[in-house]
This record gives structure tokens, sequence and C-alpha cells, in this order.
């Protein structure tokens, strides 16, 4: 049986992540900043097959209490998935510069940090994704909107390159995934996806780069997105 660790399992994207890939057999380890009732219900339903672990990623001790928790544990795929909007629609002169920090930390930084923690705990073959955005690519950049929550998923996606770089003896991939934009908080009542569909269109495309190796920027299709 296969294992996921989920980081950000708790609701949106990640509850559906989790959703998942329990439907498709695998034992999942998901962890949340707060204590999820959605996921509560899911692990006593599961029968063991859902762990759960608590972990806000900007906070190093926690990060390290994980680690230490999961000494010996190997997992086939982590996928990272937090991510927060912050100065929706504002110029980023407009933006308070706390507000600034908390994003570029909680979306670039703190998801290469943990996945620098865990990267042991991932098993050869197997698989580290990480949730990205098609607005993180440079190239396709038109418009300028969301400027700052895209510069932090730029940035994220500049990191994950470094550190597929920073890993490049190792047998794993590492996927930027664009999830496509779907009716959650941030994608919002009017977005043209719903979570099941994304999140099987995701685990989907995990299932088909599968021991590939190297890198991509894919989004649920797995169709390519210039970085």
């Amino acid at each position: 049986m296969k294992h996921a660790l989920i980081i950000g399992g708790s609701r949106g994207l990640g509850l559906g992540l989790v959703r998942e890939h329990l439907v498709r057999g695998w034992h999942v380890t998901a962890t949340a900043r707060t204590p999820s009732a959605d996921l509560d219900t899911l692990c006593r339903e599961m029968d063991g097959r859902l762990t759960l672990a608590t972990l806000d990623i900007t906070s190093r001790v926690q990060l390290a209490a994980l680690a230490a928790r999961l000494r010996g544990q190997t997992f086939d795929l982590l996928f990272l998935n937090p991510g927060i909007m912050a100065g929706r629609g504002a110029a980023p002169g407009d933006v308070p510069d706390s507000d600034i920090q908390t994003l570029f930390l909680t979306n670039a930084i703190s998801p290469i940090r943990v996945a620098e923690a865990l990267a042991g705990h991932v098993a050869p073959g197997g698989l580290i994704a990480f949730m990205s955005s098609i607005l993180g690519s440079i190239a396709t950049n038109d418009d300028g909107r969301a400027e700052l929550y895209r510069a932090s998923k730029a940035a994220l996606n500049s990191l994950i390159r470094s550190f597929r770089a920073r890993h490049a003896a190792d047998d794993i991939t590492v996927l930027a995934m664009h999830p496509g934009v779907v009716r959650t908080s941030m994608g919002g009542p009017g977005a043209p996806l719903d979570i099941e569909t994304s999140a099987r269109g995701l685990a989907d495309v995990i299932a088909a780069r599968w021991g590939s190796g190297g890198q991509a920027f894919v989004d649920y299709r797995n169709e390519i997105i210039p970085w």
C-alpha cells in the first residue's frame, strides 16, 4: 500500500487530495495547522488508513517535532499544499509589510523548508509535489493581476528548481502543480472547477508522472506550463 504525506490537508484542495488518495487505496498522513472536524471524521471512517499530525509550516519548532515524530517512516508521495492570498487587487505599495512577509513566508519559503526537512522520508522512486499556480509562470504573465500572490508563486517555482538541483542525485520526481481555478475560499464560488475534479486530476497526473524523474511544471490535466 502506497503512503502519502499531505502537508496542509484540513480543508479545500488539501482535504480533497486526502480523500482522493484514500479512495485510491493509499494510506495517508495529513497535517493541519488547527484541528479539523472533516479530518477527524475521515480518520474515524478509514480504519487506520488516515493518520493526523499538527503542523504550522511557518513554525520551525513544529517542523522539527514532526520530523522527529516521523523518524523511521517513509512515504511514496510528499505533497506540499499550503498557500494563502494577500493584497488581492492591490498594488504592492498599498499592502502592509507584515502581510507581504507572511505571504512569501507561507507560499514560497516554508514549503521548501518543509520539503528539505522531510525529503529524507521520501522513498527512492517517490514523488514530491508542490501546489503552485499558473500565476507563478513568469512567461505567461500578461495581465499583472494578483501581483503579490503571483510573485510568491514565481518565487516558489524558482525555489523548487533550486531544490531539485540540490537533490539532483536523489531518485525522486519533483512537480510544481497548478490545480486549475477551483471553487475554494481562494478561488471563489464562481470558479469553474469543483474540488473533486481538481483533486482527481492532480492525483492522475501524479500517477502518470510516477518514476519519471527530473522536474516539471504541470496543471491538473498534465499539460506543461512554461516556467
